[in-house]
C-alpha cells in the first residue's frame, strides 16, 4: 500500500505544470469526526492539488496531545449521471491522542445523494489490529445537508449530522448538530458546531 502511494504522488508531481494547487485553513468550535468528539477548539490545515481526476493532499487538526496529520490520494470520474470515486487515507498521530488508521475510499454520487464507504484498519497501539468498515449516506442541497454514519466490524455506533455551509466575502461558515448514540460516543450524544474556514488558489 505505501508502494501505490509512493508510486502515484510520484506520477501526480511529474504533471504538476497542469495541476490545480489549493490550501485551507479552518477552526472548528468542537472537532467532530464521523461523529466522534476530537477536540473543542480546533485549528486545522491543509494543501491539495487535483489534476485530470487526481487528486493528493495532506491535512493537519490540533487534538490537544500533538497533530492529527492525515495524507491522501485518489481517483475521481463521472460516468453519466453519476459521479465514482477510489482512494486511501491515512490517519496518522504526533502525540498519543491516538494511533495510526489506514483505509480505501470507495465514493458514488447520483443528484443530491452520495455514498461513502471505508474499508481500514486501526493499529490499536499495543493490541490487536483491529478491522473497521465505515457507511456513510449524504444528501445535500443548497448549502444544507444531512449525513448517515454507521460503523460496523470491529467498531460500532450511528450518528445523524445536519448542517448548513454557506460563503461570505469568500469566508466559509458552517453550522452543525450531531446526533451520536451512546455506542459511538458515550454520554456526550448532542454537539452543535461551528467552523468557520478559508480556501486558497494557489495557481
Amino acid at each position: 500500500m505505501k508502494f501505490l502511494k509512493t508510486g502515484l504522488a510520484l506520477t501526480l508531481l511529474a504533471s504538476t505544470a497542469q495541476a490545480d494547487f489549493s490550501a485551507n485553513l479552518g477552526y472548528a468550535s468542537e472537532y467532530h469526526y464521523r461523529g466522534i468528539l476530537q477536540k473543542n477548539s480546533s485549528a486545522s490545515g491543509g494543501l491539495d492539488y487535483e489534476q485530470g481526476g487526481f487528486y493528493v493532499g495532506t491535512w493537519a487538526a490540533d487534538v490537544g496531545d500533538g497533530l492529527e496529520v492525515d495524507g491522501y490520494f485518489g481517483y475521481g470520474t463521472d460516468v453519466g449521471d453519476v459521479s465514482l470515486s477510489v482512494g486511501f487515507t491515512g490517519y496518522y498521530y504526533t502525540g498519543d491522542f491516538d494511533d495510526t488508521y489506514q483505509e480505501i475510499n470507495l465514493g458514488a454520487g447520483f443528484g443530491l445523494l452520495s455514498l461513502d464507504v471505508a474499508i481500514g484498519e486501526y493499529d490499536n497501539f499495543t493490541g490487536p489490529t483491529l478491522d473497521y468498515t465505515f457507511y456513510a449516506l449524504s444528501i445535500e442541497k443548497d448549502g444544507f445537508s444531512a449525513t448517515l454514519g454507521s460503523f460496523a466490524q470491529d467498531f460500532d455506533g450511528d450518528y445523524l449530522q445536519l448542517g448548513y455551509d454557506t460563503t461570505i466575502s469568500e469566508i466559509d461558515f458552517g453550522v452543525a448538530l450531531i446526533f451520536a448514540n451512546d455506542d459511538l460516543v458515550g454520554d456526550k450524544e448532542e454537539s452543535l458546531i461551528f467552523t468557520v474556514g478559508k480556501s486558497f488558489d494557489l495557481n
